[in-house]
């Protein structure tokens, strides 16, 4: 393939300015791992959350927000539009822009346009917010801004196939070229998969919640279940609770049966926490009809990638992935009675688990597991100037 773009130096690898909305969000980070693991030098410019500590990757702070402050996010919008490579030299030699999130796609096209960059942007959908759902004048306004952003932007990147078809499809049709990259693990911190499953002699049965904990029906579920079965069944948390959702996480958790473990490294650490599960909760409730329907969340692919299967509701695209392959169960609702029904057959026939389970460990790593070379793919893709050859890149939508 060709590619058509503007000159860059060839004495340093190319390099991507990343627009993330929060420097300590653990998925920002595996982003930015992941373009590094395939040759290319990353710097992030961004906002943080909370108290600004360590990332692993070289950023620029565009100054502290909050969860669900959407008028703060007003000032990294401003500071992203005064930044320059006058005070930041590593800024005058990019070669692309990766905006995750639409507040981060604004920032991102206002820090192009002040320093009059004939650079790419890409904008990256791993959630459709509440706020861009409905006919409510707010929503109207939002699908506006981000139709015309996606109008200047190069490539689309979403990270379900529900997201494009229930979402982008339905209001921006013909203003984007989509490309699916989905929240797999990165191939250099994936480490082995098991060979097949294991499950110590008479210990009992585990479930775990892991990762961004931000449902409040699937922490009553959760709860609901260990006081149940009580010592039949162990239910493991690990992640990062919702403070927003959660404000009294920690009190909350000491009236339950429930095991925090507290956040981890999605780097060095899923083995450790997957190799400890026999199933994964992969339900979410946070933004039913919507973006919980249409998401497949990471835990998906860490689990697979480990032989735990998964559980998760009908009617999802996380529901469907696991009926269409599987390696796990779609519950009907109410949750709250067909949640405890499969837990009691469970317990009843282990070997439930287990043939799931093995289904998981037949299927390929490349199914859980993203290369360098699918990441260089979408680069390279976003940085062609010839839209047919982008569109047959990224391939049928």
């Amino acid at each position: 393939m060709i590619i058509s773009r503007a000159p860059s130096r060839r004495d340093r690898p190319l390099r991507i300015a990343f627009f993330g909305h929060n420097a300590q969000e653990p998925t920002v980070g595996k982003r930015a791992r992941a373009f590094a693991s395939a040759g290319y030098d990353v710097i992030g410019v961004m906002p943080y959350r909370g108290t600004a500590a360590e990332t692993g990757f070289d950023w620029i702070s565009l100054g502290r927000t909050r969860d669900n402050s959407y008028a703060g996010r007003i000032g990294p919008l401003l500071r992203s539009a005064r930044l320059g490579a006058a005070r930041h030299p590593a800024l005058g030699e990019i070669d692309l822009i990766y905006a995750r999130n639409l507040d981060m796609l604004a920032c991102a096209h206002a820090f192009r346009h002040r320093n009059r960059l004939d650079v790419p942007v890409v904008y990256e959908c791993l959630d459709i917010h509440d706020l861009l759902v409905g006919e409510g004048r707010v929503a109207r306004w939002l699908r506006g801004l981000e139709g015309a952003l996606l109008r200047r932007s190069r490539l689309l990147v979403y990270s379900s196939p529900r997201f494009e078809s229930a979402y982008f499809a339905q209001h921006h049709p013909g203003l984007y070229t989509g490309w699916l990259m989905e929240n797999r693990l990165i191939a250099s911190e994936a480490g082995p998969r098991p060979s097949a499953p294991v499950r110590p002699e008479g210990r009992r049965l585990r479930l775990g919640w892991v990762g961004n904990l931000r449902c409040r029906r699937s922490f009553e579920l959760m709860a609901a279940l260990a006081e149940r079965f009580g010592e039949r069944l162990e239910l493991r948390l690990h992640g990062y609770p919702a403070r927003a959702v959660f404000p009294r996480f920690e009190a909350e958790l000491a009236d339950t049966r429930m095991i925090y473990f507290g956040p981890y490294s999605g780097a060095t650490d899923l083995p450790q926490i997957y190799g400890g599960l026999d199933l994964v909760w992969a339900g979410d409730w946070f933004a039913a009809g919507h973006n919980s329907n249409w998401l497949i969340p990471n835990r998906i692919y860490e689990g697979g990638h480990h032989g735990v299967p998964a559980i998760a509701p009908a009617g999802t695209e996380t529901g469907r992935r696991l009926m269409a392959d599987g390696t796990g169960w779609a519950l009907d609702d109410p949750a709250e009675d067909s949640l405890p029904a499969l837990i009691e057959r469970l317990l009843q026939a282990p070997e439930e688990i287990e043939r799931h389970s093995r289904r998981l460990l037949e299927l390929p790593a490349s199914r859980f597991v993203e290369g360098p070379a699918e990441i260089r793919a979408m680069v390279e893709a976003a940085l062609d100037r010839d839209p047919s050859r982008v569109r047959a890149a990224a391939g049928p939508i």
